[in-house]
């Protein structure tokens, strides 16, 4: 009895919650409810963690060189469109980069800042497949924590962004992220196709920089915003996951590069200019 009360009473809180969503995102794949995302999430890190490796353990790893090339240029295309939204939706047609709240009405501005903001929610679920051609090709070692996490944390609370407040400042880092993504795409991109490009990739410790500058970047904007006499954001609860995001990042990256570049952990000799074998095989 105690337990249906319980269930009653949770989905009354939920009903009342989600009635306070953006209308303007009916429709949209996925966006109905959490729970079919998280099924992919959690889905996706039991694969990656377990079935995956338990499946591949007797295997021959797979040749997926083509495909990556095709998915590596196709999530730059894809990073310098979202960009380019991101930008003519607000970021360069007026947001001042401080207090920039959510513009809740269908003006074709800001109903193209919610296709912006979905397209860029989507696009987490393309990059998953980061980490399954890592299984597919007994690439274990690079499934680590830091990489899984970023992969599953950023779909799932990304849906609540795109539902509730797809505009105004929480978009910051969503913007730089695909500005960042551009770089790092080109990256991975050129390691796929083979040792004849391997002498364009010295710059991988640049790409490590400018990841650790994105989170930076993402912690001063919106702690900037807590400095503010007033801000009339719409989620203040977004304020907070965006610092505790930015701040947790930005110490994970800085961890890395303390191993990768200031302990001495660096890569064997073999791997040269950054390009280690796991990328470039």
């Amino acid at each position: 009895m105690a337990l249906n009360n319980l269930t009653l009473k949770a989905a009354t809180l939920y009903d009342e919650w989600i009635k306070n969503a953006d209308p303007r995102v009916d429709g949209y794949p996925l966006m109905s409810s959490p729970f079919p995302q998280t099924f992919i999430i959690l889905t996706y890190i039991y694969f990656v963690t377990h079935l995956g490796p338990k499946i591949m353990e007797n295997r021959k790893p797979f040749d997926l060189r083509q495909i990556m090339v095709f998915y590596n240029f196709g999530v730059v295309a894809l990073s310098v469109y979202m960009t380019y939204e991101f930008l003519m939706s607000g970021w360069a047609t007026g947001y001042s980069f401080r207090c920039d709240i959510v513009d809740y009405s269908r003006s074709p501005m800001a109903l193209r800042m919610v296709r912006a903001c979905y397209l860029y929610y989507f696009s987490k679920f393309i990059e998953l497949l980061d980490t399954i051609f890592f299984v597919l090709r007994k690439k274990n070692s690079q499934v680590t924590f830091l990489h899984v996490f970023h992969h599953s944390i950023m779909p799932w609370t990304w849906w609540f962004g795109v539902k509730f407040a797809p505009g105004g400042l929480g978009t910051f880092h969503g913007m730089l992220n695909c500005i960042v993504h551009v770089v790092m795409y080109t990256y991975y991109g050129l390691c796929s196709l083979g040792p004849a490009y391997h002498k364009y990739l010295w710059w991988k410790k640049h790409m490590t920089t400018m990841q650790l500058i994105q989170f930076i970047l993402v912690t001063a904007h919106i702690g900037q915003v807590y400095l503010m006499d007033n801000c009339p954001y719409q989620y203040p609860i977004f304020m907070f996951i965006i610092s505790l995001y930015g701040s947790v990042f930005l110490i994970l990256f800085l961890h890395f590069w303390y191993n990768a570049y200031t302990k001495g952990q660096r890569p064997p000799k073999h791997i040269q200019n950054g390009i280690t074998k796991n990328k470039a095989e």
